[in-house]
């Protein structure tokens, strides 16, 4: 497997192969993390790891995540609690700085890593990763099928609980992998089972834990007279 050493940007959100991510860049950690990725040569790829926060607290040097040791390979205890170790790579596609110093940034997830160790002695997390492949497992053509109707009936249920329609014309994707990805992260859920799904084995694994998902929340919404308003398909700004 390829490794690679990429600056991490923890959120309290999952980022999936070709999901797009806009992140509003303000903290000092990680302005300095982008002005470091704009320092690049202009034909070099801009490249950051997203992971995901497991306690809800930010990480970072001086954050409440960073172990006290100045070690630059392995995790912390303290470190091993706050963030998951399979991510994301991100590649950003346009940034731009504002009048008061804040980033707006767009990038696309690209590849799975799992985090092999961490170096905390700059002004940002900086790990070692190895690439996750994707492999599609025993049954994805067929899984996908299935996820693909089930989703249809999910927007469904999930827009009528909602009082809102679904777009006739709207097209999802006949690749498994990509339509794997594209469920996850469309799918109302909390992060760690979004994590999960990002941590799946290989694109059948993916697709039977989303059909056995959707299959359960479509039956759910269809006995709930309103859901709370959060977009289906629409990815927030990511504050951070």
């Amino acid at each position: 497997m390829t490794t690679a050493r990429l600056p991490l940007f923890p959120l309290n959100s999952v980022l999936f192969p070709g999901l797009v991510l806009p992140l509003n860049v303000f903290e000092e950690r990680y302005r300095a993390l982008v002005a470091d990725l704009l320092e690049l040569p202009a034909d070099a790829p801009r490249r950051f790891g997203v992971v995901g926060i497991r306690d809800g607290l930010e990480t970072g040097p001086s954050g409440p995540g960073v172990p006290d040791s100045t070690a630059t390979s392995g995790f912390g205890p303290d470190l091993e609690r706050s963030l998951y170790f399979t991510g994301c790579t991100a590649e950003v596609a346009s940034v731009q700085k504002e009048e008061d110093g804040r980033y707006e940034l767009v990038a696309t997830g690209t590849t799975r890593f799992r985090v092999l160790s961490v170096d905390t002695t700059g002004p940002y997390l900086v790990a070692e990763v190895e690439d996750l492949p994707e492999v599609p497992g025993e049954g994805a053509g067929a899984l996908a099928s299935g996820v693909l109707r089930t989703f249809r009936t999910y927007q469904k249920r999930l827009a009528g609980a909602r009082e809102r329609t679904i777009s006739a014309s709207q097209e999802l994707p006949d690749d498994p992998s990509v339509l794997s990805y594209l469920v996850a992260a469309a799918t109302v859920a909390e992060l760690p089972v979004k994590q999960r799904l990002l941590e799946a084995p290989d694109t059948a694994s993916r697709l039977r834990a989303e059909l056995e998902m959707l299959r359960r929340e479509a039956a759910v919404i269809g006995r709930l007279p309103s859901l709370p308003a959060t977009e289906l398909t629409r990815r927030p700004v990511s504050p951070n």
